[in-house]
């Protein structure tokens, strides 16, 4: 899928058009982006519609480099990515899906049964959910508030208390920030937090808070 990135400098606009695929890789700096996938036009310009190309020497003043790829790297990496309307439609619905199907395996309303699908996507749409493109994580939560408006629903849970050496809070905190239910800082820096996690998102939970503590974190379930 083709769109633009831009770029406004000292009241200018520099655009370039791109591959969005290849150009998101580069732009998050992914193994294996590479610029010459992402960059599909041979020039800098102004207004890609108009055709009003970017001088040389303008490029050499704002960019420090006349080299149209060099300069659309910068473009890319620090500019705008134009997200078409079918690609956030696309990336909505992909994040609807992995929604619904955390909810199809973990939810269940009081009987203790799950719900299907089309009825966790008919409640999604009836409270307006908005999905954010972001970790089903981190937003779980919110989204079984909103729903539980309308139905019952509970996602069973598990309590954990997890200790976080020092020089690993900063890194890990915002992993377990979405799920905490208090915390406590020691004297030595250490942070222990009691939080409540989905019970399906527990593996995915303890994957990354090693990642971020390279398993110096310690974890205790509270049986409930």
């Amino acid at each position: 899928m083709q769109t633009t990135a831009r770029i406004k400098k000292t009241g200018k606009t520099f655009e370039i058009l791109v591959d969005l695929d290849e150009a998101l890789k580069f732009k998050q700096g992914e193994a294996g982006a590479n610029i010459n996938s992402a960059v599909l036009t041979e020039a800098i310009f102004h207004n890609i519609k108009s055709g009003e190309h970017a001088s040389a020497d303008v490029l050499e003043v704002e960019f420090g480099s006349a080299d149209v790829l060099e300069v659309a790297g910068k473009i890319i990496k620090s500019g705008e990515l134009v997200m078409p309307t079918e690609y956030l439609h696309k990336q909505q619905n992909q994040k609807y899906k992995q929604i619904i199907d955390f909810l199809v395996k973990n939810a269940v309303n009081p009987d203790g049964r799950p719900y299907t699908a089309d009825r966790i996507m008919t409640v999604l749409k009836e409270a307006q959910v908005n999905v954010k493109n972001k970790p089903i994580e981190s937003q779980i939560t919110e989204i079984l508030e909103q729903i539980q408006r309308i139905i019952p629903i509970k996602v069973e849970t598990k309590s954990i208390k997890i200790t976080i050496p020092a020089m690993h809070t900063g890194k890990a905190y915002g992993a377990v920030a979405e799920f905490k239910k208090s915390e406590e800082w020691l004297s030595n820096g250490d942070l222990i937090v009691n939080a409540e996690i989905p019970a399906g998102l527990v593996m995915d939970f303890y994957d990354k808070l090693n990642s971020f503590t390279h398993g110096s974190a310690l974890t205790e379930e509270i049986k409930k």
